[in-house]
């Protein structure tokens, strides 16, 4: 599947690979499940209909339906990845991503406001509409 990815999780992912280069090994760490979270998006034949293990709908979704992807338990890692599939087609689109072991459940309480913002702002820029 086609990936794209907003402005948001492009600067969240600069600022990781950055740390990662500097030497910082939780980074590392992330950077690479990231990338994994990556290729297993892209491999996905199609949008998903239902949960699996490693992408699960985000019950606290607002204006559109998201869905988060995991990766299997590690001690102070919890990389998160939201991403959206748009109705039209593809690609998808990777809105944002953090490491939720440090935030809890205060990051699902904001993935709604947060996708729908980041969802309006890159249909804004896809359909010709500007800076954000």
């Amino acid at each position: 599947m086609l990936i794209d990815w907003s402005r948001e999780f492009d600067v969240w992912l600069t600022e990781l690979e950055r740390r990662a280069n500097a030497g910082h090994a939780r980074s590392q760490e992330q950077l690479d499940l990231v990338n994994t979270q990556l290729l297993y998006l892209q491999d996905l034949k199609e949008p998903p209909t239902e949960d699996t293990p490693t992408l699960r709908r985000v019950r606290q979704s607002g204006r559109y339906q998201v869905w988060r992807i995991s990766h299997p338990f590690r001690n102070g890692v919890g990389v998160r990845l939201i991403v959206w599939f748009p109705p039209d087609a593809p690609p998808l689109i990777v809105l944002f991503g953090n490491n939720k072991a440090h935030m809890g459940d205060v990051f699902y309480d904001s993935v709604a406001s947060r996708a729908d913002q980041v969802i309006a702002a890159y249909l804004r820029l896809s359909n010709g509409g500007g800076d954000e």
